[in-house]
């Protein structure tokens, strides 16, 4: 069994013995257990918070300044006493003790150090419950844009690709087996679309996350009169949350940020596997640089696309955040438990995976070769039967005697071994007297892609329109 006191992280740092060392020991007379204090502290995970909970604090101070808790002389003292804290901080080194639970007791304790007893007076009319909160949202609003960053950059990777390789046809696949020949152009910018679609409900997740929940208190709301307007208006908040129960209970704009990201997530997922599949021997289209392949330790041959793989794995990992975070909510009863200190880890995996995920799908992508000879040479001819059946619709065939009289026709040739695109005419007008001499000018690729020209189509002009579309959107910011 592994020792829990030696194996901890901050296992290390002193620990309180005394029950009343703590800011709610007054209530205590005896000591915390010191497993119970271990596994009571968040301060290991949420000291990401500390920018934020500062941030806030400033803030705070000038509020209880306005309210009459604070003189001009206190908030100044205060103020300077938690910039110092803030330096402090950010050093890599800075011992965070687990003994004060969480990164709000920590700068409390550091303010105190620094400033005497005045410090105490920064936590008048506010808890925990509202201070988490709003440090949470303040994160919240920093790391969505960092996401919505990450994502713009992919997105014009994607664009130059399809500019770059605009000529380059490939098989399209349904069930994994060739259907019908597209542009790689095309197939780029279908991940730029769905990008687009994710970035908008990532910043949209912030948008119901806008509201400050400081003045909430503990679950009541404060007992002075804070202007929480102006605190809003200062910390950059569109607005103040309109319930105090609400505010310091529910954690939806964390869910539905990581809702967001899953759906990001499963979209580069499924491109992962594209790019895995392309990349293997059997198919060739695409080959990875080095820089974002490994190899392996037995096979001196191998060439693994485990960036890619890793991004796939890790979908799984931000899938795993979101369903942990909800399961921990639904059974809170209203407002506050100890539940919700689970809220944070996940969130934090969740945005920094994602970013990771971004960067390094990015990257591959930009510069990974693309083998449009490969592409050529593994297309069916099979892959412009539809072309056929459409041909016929347009000749007054029914659609659906068309498509088994193409049907007809292609498993004949398959099964003398005969290719497609080598068959005569007159071969082809035994099965439907309507082919005509224009029939062989519809087994080349090429002109499959010209006669899909409509607006969101393959077609050449079609992808071109996209990429002006997409652009604009890029310039747009």
């Amino acid at each position: 069994m592994r020792n829990p006191s030696s194996s901890h992280p901050l296992s290390s740092h002193p620990v309180s013995s005394e029950g009343t060392d703590k800011a709610w020991g007054g209530r205590f007379s005896g000591a915390e257990a010191e497993l119970m204090e271990r596994f009571n502290a968040s301060i290991g995970v949420d000291r990401k918070l500390m920018e934020m909970d500062i941030a806030a604090s400033l803030v705070y101070a000038r509020a209880l300044e306005r309210a009459g808790v604070l003189t001009g002389e206190e908030r100044v003292t205060i103020a300077e006493g938690l910039h110092k804290v803030r330096e402090e901080m950010s050093a890599a080194d800075f011992p965070f003790d687990v003994g004060l639970e969480d990164i709000h007791m920590a700068v409390e304790e550091r303010l105190t150090h620094h400033v005497g007893a005045v410090g105490g007076k920064l936590h008048t009319g506010r808890s925990r419950n509202d201070q988490v909160n709003a440090d949470e949202r303040l994160y919240l609003r920093q790391a969505t844009a960092a996401v919505t960053q990450g994502i713009r950059r992919l997105q014009s990777v994607l664009v130059d690709s399809a500019e770059r390789h605009r000529e380059v046809i490939l098989p399209g696949y349904t069930h994994l087996q060739q259907a019908q020949p597209i542009l790689f152009g095309h197939y780029a910018l279908s991940l730029f679309w769905m990008l687009e679609r994710d970035r908008g409900r990532v910043s949209d997740s912030w948008k119901r996350a806008d509201y400050l929940p400081l003045g909430a208190g503990a679950l009541a709301g404060s007992a002075f009169p804070l202007d929480r307007e102006q605190m809003a208006r200062e910390l950059g908040f569109s607005g103040v949350t309109a319930n105090s129960l609400d505010a310091v209970s529910d954690r939806d704009f964390l869910l539905e940020a990581l809702a967001a990201l899953a759906i990001l997530m499963m979209h580069l997922s499924r491109y992962c596997e594209d790019l895995i599949i392309w990349s293997s021997i059997e198919f060739g289209f695409v080959e990875l640089d080095d820089a974002y392949a490994t190899g392996s330790s037995m096979m001196p041959q191998k060439k693994n696309p485990d960036s890619l793989e890793l991004v796939r794995g890790k979908t799984g990992r931000v899938y795993g955040n979101l369903m942990g975070l909800l399961t921990t909510m639904k059974g809170v009863p209203l407002t506050y438990a100890k539940d919700l200190q689970e809220d944070k880890e996940p969130a934090f995996d969740s945005f920094d995976t994602v970013l990771d995920c971004l960067e390094v799908f990015a990257a591959a992508w930009e510069t990974m070769a693309v083998r449009s000879d490969r592409m050529a040479a593994s297309m069916a001819d099979s892959l412009l039967a539809t072309d056929l059946a459409d041909y016929l619709s347009r000749r007054g065939i029914p659609f659906r005697q068309a498509h088994h009289i193409v049907g007809r026709l292609v498993r004949d040739s398959l099964e003398a071994g005969d290719r497609l695109g080598e068959l005569t005419l007159s071969r082809m007008q035994t099965y439907s007297k309507e082919f005509g001499e224009d029939t062989l000018e519809l087994l080349k690729p090429g002109r499959s892609l010209d006669l899909r020209n409509i607006s969101g189509g393959t077609g050449p002009e079609a992808v071109r329109s996209q990429l002006t579309r997409a652009r604009e959107i890029l310039a747009a910011g």
